[in-house]
């Protein structure tokens, strides 16, 4: 796999995915990238409205990052212990009884999808006039986006494998109101959005807000602005230039260290899901590649129908980055930013399994042509042997 532009050309990478925005994301989508921590250029491509840096976009599951870091401020401030049971801070729901044991249930394996919960939500829309149910109510009936039913339930052994779970997040939305004493939405203001100046970032309904992005099919065309009942697992809004001012505060020696110190933001990148032999997740972030230096690309996709995705991608080693929002298209954003972890290190993302795949393709064909060329020269040189073994036995009988 080669990047679509040499390493370091960040104005050529720039160019490439505007391009990419223009010509395939048929809706509306914001872009913008970083570089030694700073925002060095930004786009906006809009088919339907006027977009800026303003603009509020849906994320779908970039909003467990928000919510993991939630989590991770109470464990920094010593309100949450990451490997006490979670059912010893929760009062207002309790999970199904099963074959596994509950208890092993932690913190710590809710934030890395090792839970052992088998709900794989995807959480289901809410049209604008649906009232949503109470928290507790989506833990014990939750709407899933596939409209199956679907339980929040220990359904494999906790810390046993890897397995996504939007459920897990549902369950530490509780826990973050019931250790606070109060909502999530207010926690999440007062403790992030406020102190970075983020002022377009909110849970509330997005028909609601001004200046917001919309909702686009693949084609283009309008579609329903959903709710959803789950503000930490898919629920978040927010816009691009709010977006940098998070992704800053990530970045080492940015000076914005004052919500999670490098420490807990360390520790969220540590390894905890494995699938295939390579780690994926930290504590709530995505690992999208190793660095050079050990560390890893980390942060956060969200998808979510009819054509929502986002995406951002951060090198805490360069202090470079990349934010994209986007409705109205395939997944663009989740494609662009790949091809950026790529070019970053010259090493495949995660999710870009179908580039990875591709790639395998030459040398698979390659490799298959040189075993078919060394079967059939050893076939030679076997049947060349066994020729002149049948005429040195031939000599050997007619000297008898």
């Amino acid at each position: 796999m080669k990047p679509i532009v040499p390493h370091g050309e960040t104005e050529e990478f720039f160019q490439w995915a505007s391009l990419e925005l223009e010509s395939k994301n048929a809706g509306n989508a914001a872009l913008l990238v970083i570089a030694e921590g700073e925002v060095v250029a930004e786009y906006y491509s809009s088919s339907h409205d006027s977009i800026d840096g303003s603009t509020v976009f849906l994320t779908a599951s970039m909003s467990k990052w928000f919510a993991a870091n939630g989590v991770m401020k109470l464990v920094q401030d010593g309100l949450i212990d990451l490997d006490m049971p979670v059912s010893s801070y929760l009062t207002r729901w309790e999970f199904p009884s099963s074959e596994f044991d509950n208890n092993q249930v932690t913190t710590r394996r809710l934030l890395s999808h090792t839970a052992g919960l088998v709900d794989g939500l995807g959480f289901g829309d809410y049209s604008a006039d649906e009232e949503i149910p109470a928290l507790e109510d989506s833990l014990s009936n939750p709407r899933a986006s596939n409209n199956r039913d679907v339980e929040i339930v220990v359904g494999i052994e906790p810390g046993s494998v890897w397995r996504y779970s939007g459920g897990g997040y549902l369950i530490l939305q509780l826990l973050i109101e019931e250790v606070t004493g109060t909502t999530f939405r207010e926690y999440m203001a007062k403790t992030f959005f406020e102190p970075l100046g983020m002022t377009r970032s909110t849970y509330i309904y997005m028909g609601d807000i001004e200046n917001n992005a919309g909702s686009y099919d693949r084609n283009g065309q309008a579609a329903p602005i959903y709710k959803y009942a789950s503000d930490a697992a898919t629920g978040f809004i927010t816009s691009s230039s709010d977006l940098a001012r998070f992704v800053l505060a990530q970045i080492p020696g940015q000076g914005n260290d004052a919500i999670l110190d490098q420490s807990t933001l360390e520790t969220m990148r540590q390894p905890h899901g494995r699938t295939l032999g390579v780690d994926i997740w930290g504590l709530g972030t995505i690992l999208y590649s190793p660095t050079e230096g050990g560390d890893f690309v980390f942060g956060h996709d969200g998808a979510n129908d009819p054509a929502i995705n986002s995406a951002v991608r951060i090198n805490p080693e360069s202090k470079d980055a990349i934010v994209i929002l986007a409705t109205g298209g395939p997944p663009i954003a989740t494609n662009i930013g790949s091809q950026w972890v790529l070019w970053q290190t010259g090493y495949p993302d995660v999710l870009n399994s179908e580039s990875i795949i591709k790639s395998m393709y030459l040398p698979m064909l390659v490799g298959l042509l040189i075993l078919l060329l060394t079967s059939i020269y050893m076939g030679h040189r076997y049947q060349r042997r066994s020729q002149q073994g049948s005429r040195m036995k031939k000599v050997e009988t007619r000297g008898t």
